[in-house]
C-alpha cells in the first residue's frame, strides 16, 4: 500500500483518469480512486484506527525490528508509559523474549541478567516466553538490559498481546517449514537406506561403486537438511559457547555434527557404514517434538488469551449528534457510551441511564447474571443482557479491572513455587552431565567394541539426556493451575501461594462480609420515652454519614428511606474508634454511635429496657448500636446481617477434608455464637476481637504448629491476611487491587474456597508427578543409551515424548479440580 504520486491514499492503486476523488483527512487533502476507498478511510480515522496505515506500510516496506533496532528508544518516558509500571525509581515490565525453547535457556537468561547492577528481578516464563523484569532506573537503563539479552542471543521487546501472538505464529511457522523440509529429506533418505540395507541382506550384496553413489546422494540430501533444519540448534549452541554458556542445543549439535562428520568421512574414504539417515531422521523427529511442544504450551496457557479476548475494541460513543462507533482507545474518562442488549461492556464505568442484567461469569465464575441499575458499576469484558445501558467511562486501558486481572494472571504464571528451587539447582548441571556421560560412553565402547558402536551410543546419550521435561514440570503446572483458577473466579498472585495453600490445615474466616453477606440492614429502632424517633435517627445518620463501615451505610440508607432530613447539621471532629464506634461534635454537642463494649469503657449506663433489647438483638444474630448524646444514652438501633448462601456447605466440606475452621469477629460472643449455630458445623468462635488484634490470633494459631489461611474482606483484615500463611480476600469484579492477599475471590461465592484448596492440592501433586516422570525417564533411558541399546532415532523420539507427557499431565489439572 504505497502512496506514490497519483496513487490512492487508501488502497495504493493507480487512480484511473477522470475518477480522482479528494477528501480532507486530519487536515490534509487526500486523493482516492473511488468513493468506497474514501468512505472506508474516513471511517478508519473517525474510529481512531489511523495506525492501520502505519502498520500496513511497515509490514510492506520492512521486516519487524530485530537486534538492529534502536534500543535507546525504550528508555524514553513516553514509550515506557505504554508497558512499564513505576514505583518511585523502581520499574517493572513484561518483555516478550524470542528464542526461548528449553529450561536451559531460562537458566541462561536469568543468570546473565541477575548479576547486572540495578536488576532486582529477572524471571522467565518458559510456557509464555515472557521475561518479568524489575530494575532500579537510577542504576541501570532498560536499553542496557536489552543489549545484554541480545549479546547472549535473545531478542526481547515489550510484551503486547498482538505482538506476542504474531511472534508465536512466526515461530510455529518457522518450525513447521524446517520440520517439513527435514521430513521431505527423511522420506527420500529412506529409499536410499532401504536399498543399502536390502543389498546387505542379499547373498550377492552391493558393489562398492553403487554403494559410493548412494552414499553421495545421501550426502547431497543430508547437507541442506542439516544447514536449514538444524540451523536453530547450531546457531544457539554457537552463541552459548561464545559467551561461555552451555545450553541444551550444545549436546544436540555435537551429536548431529559428529554423526554427519563421520558419515562424510565414510563417504570420502569408502567405509561401509554411514549414518546420514540418522542425522536427517533425528532432525525431523526433534523438530516434530518441538512443534508439538509449542502447540501444547499454547494450549496449556490459553487462559490469559481467553481473558484478553473479552476486551472489546470498539464502543458506541454518545455525542450531541447521536451515537458514533469509535475505537475504545480513543475514549476518555467522562465519555458516555451506549451498550445495546447482547453487547460486551467496553469500559469500566457507572450506569447513568437504563437498567439491565450483566453476565459476569467469565470474570467471577458466577453463572447468574447481576442486576444493574442507575449508579451501579460495570466492568469491561462482561456481557449486557436484555436492556440498553448508557455508561459513563471511569477507567480505561491498563486501569480497567480486566487489565488488572490479566496482569495478575500473567505475573502469577511467571512466578516460581518454592518446590521449583530443586529444578533450578539441577538444570544448570544437566548439560555438563550430558557431555560427561556421552564422553564416558564413547571411550568405553571404542575400547570394548568399535568406533561405530561408540559413536551411536554417545550420540544416543547426547540426545536422550535433556532437562526440558524436568525444567517444565513446575512452571507448566503453575501456568495451568493459575489459569484454571482465573477462569473460575480465583486469582492467584504467585506459585508460592498455591504451594502454601496445598499444605493449609486450618482456615480462619472473618465473620462480617465473609461468612455473612456484609450488607447490613436496620431491622429495629427503639428510643427512650420522651425522645422523638425521627430526631434520634437524624442525629445518628448525620454522624454515620462520615463513616465507610457497613453498619454505618445501613443506618444512613435506612434514614434516607424514611425520608428524614439530616444533612443540614454542622458535623465537626469526626473520629472513628475501631471496634468501638464513631463520635463527632454535631451542632456543638458530642454525639456517639457506640457498641456495648464502648459504653462499658466510658462507664455509661444504658437503661435496662435498652440492654434487654440489646441482648435480644444479639441472640438474633444482630448488632446493637447505641446512640449517646451529651453523655446520655437515648436509643438503640438493631442492625442485622445474613449468613451467606452455601456457607454451611462450605464449612462442612472443609471439615470433611480435615481442615480446622475458626470464625473471627469483633462482634459480641452472643452474636458470634448465633452465627456459628446457624452454620451448624464444628467451628471455633473467637469474638470481640479488635481489628488490630486479628493478626495476633493468626500468630497464636501458627505458634501451635498450624498452617493457617485467613479469609477476609481485604480492607480491615489486611494485617491478618499478611500474617497468615495464605491470605484469601473476598473481592469483586470491580476491585482486584487487594495487595494484602495471596488469593483473591473475584466473586463473593464461598464455594470457591474449597475449589481453591482442591486446585492447590492437584497442582502440587501434578508438579511432583511431573518431576517423577522426568526423573524416571532419565533414570531408565540414560543407562540404556549408555549400554548401546538405544539408537539415536529412538532417542530422538523419546526425548520430546517426555516433555509432552509433562505438558499433558499439567493440562489434566483442569479436569481434576472442579467447582462443586
Amino acid at each position: 500500500m504505497s502512496h506514490a504520486e497519483g496513487a490512492c491514499f487508501h488502497c495504493g492503486l493507480a487512480i484511473p483518469p477522470g475518477q480522482r476523488q479528494e477528501l480532507t483527512i486530519q487536515g490534509a487533502a487526500r486523493a482516492f480512486c473511488c468513493s468506497g476507498c474514501a468512505t472506508v478511510c474516513q471511517a478508519i480515522h473517525d474510529s481512531g484506527l489511523e495506525g492501520f496505515y502505519r502498520k500496513v506500510r511497515i509490514a510492506e516496506l520492512a521486516p519487524p525490528p530485530e537486534v538492529t533496532e534502536d534500543l535507546a528508544q525504550y528508555d524514553l518516558p513516553d514509550i515506557q508509559a505504554e508497558f512499564v509500571t513505576r514505583q518511585g525509581d523502581l520499574r517493572e515490565a513484561m518483555l516478550l523474549v524470542e528464542g526461548v525453547h528449553c529450561a536451559a535457556c531460562v537458566w541462561l537468561i536469568e543468570h546473565a541478567l541477575r548479576p547486572l547492577e540495578g536488576v532486582l528481578i529477572a524471571e522467565v516464563n518458559l510456557a509464555h516466553h515472557r521475561l518479568r523484569l524489575r530494575w532500579d532506573s537510577r542504576r541501570i537503563q532498560l536499553s542496557h538490559i536489552l543489549k545484554r539479552l541480545h549479546a547472549i542471543g535473545y531478542a526481547a521487546v515489550p510484551y503486547d498481546p498482538e505482538r506476542a501472538e504474531g511472534a508465536a505464529a512466526r515461530q510455529s511457522k518457522s518450525l513447521l517449514y524446517r520440520m517439513a523440509f527435514a521430513g521431505f529429506g527423511a522420506m527420500n533418505m529412506m529409499w536410499i537406506s532401504i536399498s543399502i540395507y536390502a543389498a546387505d541382506l542379499s547373498a550377492s550384496g552391493m558393489d562398492m561403486e553403487h554403494r559410493a553413489f548412494l552414499h553421495g546422494v545421501a550426502l547431497l540430501l543430508a547437507t541442506p537438511v542439516l544447514l536449514y533444519s538444524g540451523w536453530p540448534f547450531m546457531s544457539a549452541a554457537a552463541r552459548g559457547l561464545l559467551h561461555r554458556q552451555m545450553t541444551m542445543d550444545l549436546p544436540i549439535t555435537i551429536g548431529v555434527l559428529a554423526t554427519y562428520a563421520y558419515s562424510v568421512y565414510g563417504t570420502l574414504t569408502g567405509i561401509a557404514d554411514v549414518y546420514f539417515d540418522v542425522v536427517v531422521t533425528f532432525l525431523f523427529i526433534i523438530l516434530v517434538g518441538r512443534y508439538l511442544e509449542s502447540l501444547s504450551r499454547r494450549n496449556a496457557s490459553s487462559a490469559t488469551a481467553r481473558l484478553m479476548e473479552l476486551q472489546p475494541r470498539s464502543a458506541l460513543l454518545q455525542t450531541g449528534e447521536g451515537e458514533r462507533l469509535v475505537s475504545v482507545r480513543s475514549l476518555a474518562v467522562g465519555d458516555r457510551v451506549l451498550i445495546r442488549p447482547g453487547e460486551k461492556v467496553p469500559v469500566d464505568g457507572r450506569v447513568i441511564e437504563g437498567s439491565s442484567q450483566i453476565d459476569e461469569s467469565m470474570l467471577t465464575g458466577e453463572s447468574l447474571p447481576v442486576d444493574k441499575d442507575i449508579g451501579a458499576k460495570v466492568v469491561a469484558g462482561t456481557v449486557n443482557g436484555h436492556g440498553a445501558l448508557v455508561v459513563e467511562v471511569e477507567q480505561l486501558g491498563q486501569e480497567t479491572a480486566l487489565a488488572k486481572i490479566i496482569h495478575l494472571v500473567e505475573v502469577a504464571q511467571g512466578t516460581r513455587a518454592p518446590i521449583q528451587r530443586l529444578t533450578d539447582r539441577v538444570v544448570p548441571w544437566f548439560v555438563l552431565a550430558t557431555l560427561s556421560l556421552a564422553a564416558l560412553t564413547f571411550l568405553y565402547w571404542i575400547n570394548a567394541l568399535d568406533f561405530d558402536t561408540a559413536l551411536m551410543a554417545a550420540v544416543s546419550v547426547l540426545i536422550i539426556t535433556c532437562p526440558c521435561a524436568f525444567g517444565m514440570s513446575t512452571p507448566m503446572s503453575i501456568v495451568v493451575g493459575v489459569g484454571h483458577g482465573a477462569r473460575n473466579g480465583v486469582l492467584v498472585r504467585n506459585g508460592a501461594a498455591l504451594e502454601a495453600l496445598s499444605g493449609v490445615n486450618h482456615i480462619v474466616f472473618d465473620k462480617t462480609g465473609t461468612l455473612t453477606e456484609g450488607r447490613m440492614s436496620v431491622v429495629r429502632c427503639e428510643v427512650l420515652p420522651g425522645e422523638e424517633r425521627e430526631s434520634v435517627l437524624a442525629w445518628c445518620a448525620a454522624l454515620e454519614a462520615r463513616s465507610e463501615h457497613t453498619i454505618a451505610k445501613a443506618i444512613v440508607r435506612y434514614v434516607d428511606e424514611q425520608g428524614i432530613d439530616y444533612r443540614g447539621r454542622d458535623v465537626r471532629g469526626f473520629e472513628n474508634i475501631p471496634g468501638r464506634g464513631v463520635q463527632a461534635q454535631i451542632d456543638g454537642i458530642t454525639v456517639r454511635a457506640a457498641s456495648a463494649l464502648w459504653l462499658r469503657e466510658l462507664a455509661l449506663d444504658a437503661p435496662e429496657s435498652l440492654q434487654s433489647l440489646q441482648r435480644g438483638i444479639e441472640q438474633a444474630m444482630g448488632v446493637a448500636v447505641y446512640l449517646v448524646v451529651a453523655e446520655r444514652v437515648i436509643g438503640v438501633i438493631a442492625v442485622q446481617d445474613q449468613v451467606r448462601a452455601k456457607a454451611k456447605e462450605v464449612i462442612a466440606a472443609l471439615r470433611q477434608r480435615g481442615i480446622g475452621v475458626t470464625m473471627l469477629t469483633g462482634d459480641s460472643r452472643v452474636a458470634a455464637e448465633r452465627v456459628a449455630q446457624e452454620l451448624g458445623a464444628d467451628i471455633e468462635v473467637i469474638a470481640e476481637v479488635l481489628p488490630q488484634d486479628k493478626d495476633k490470633v493468626i500468630a497464636k494459631l501458627q505458634a501451635q504448629g498450624k498452617k493457617v489461611a485467613m479469609v477476609g474482606d481485604g480492607v480491615n483484615d489486611a494485617p491478618a491476611l499478611v500474617r497468615a500463611d495464605v491470605g484469601i480476600a473476598m473481592g469483586s469484579g470491580t476491585d482486584v487491587s487487594l495487595d494484602s492477599a495471596d488469593l483473591i475471590l473475584m466473586s463473593n461465592a464461598l464455594d470457591r474456597i474449597p475449589f481453591a484448596v482442591e486446585l492447590a492440592g492437584h497442582t502440587m501433586r501434578t508438579i511432583r508427578q511431573n518431576i517423577a516422570i522426568s526423573l524416571g525417564y532419565n533414570v531408565i533411558l540414560v543407562p540404556t543409551a549408555m549400554g548401546a541399546s538405544l539408537t539415536p532415532v529412538f532417542a530422538s523420539i523419546a526425548m520430546p515424548i517426555s516433555s509432552l507427557l509433562v505438558i499433558g499431565n499439567a493440562i489434566l489439572i483442569r479436569r481434576r479440580a472442579k467447582v462443586s
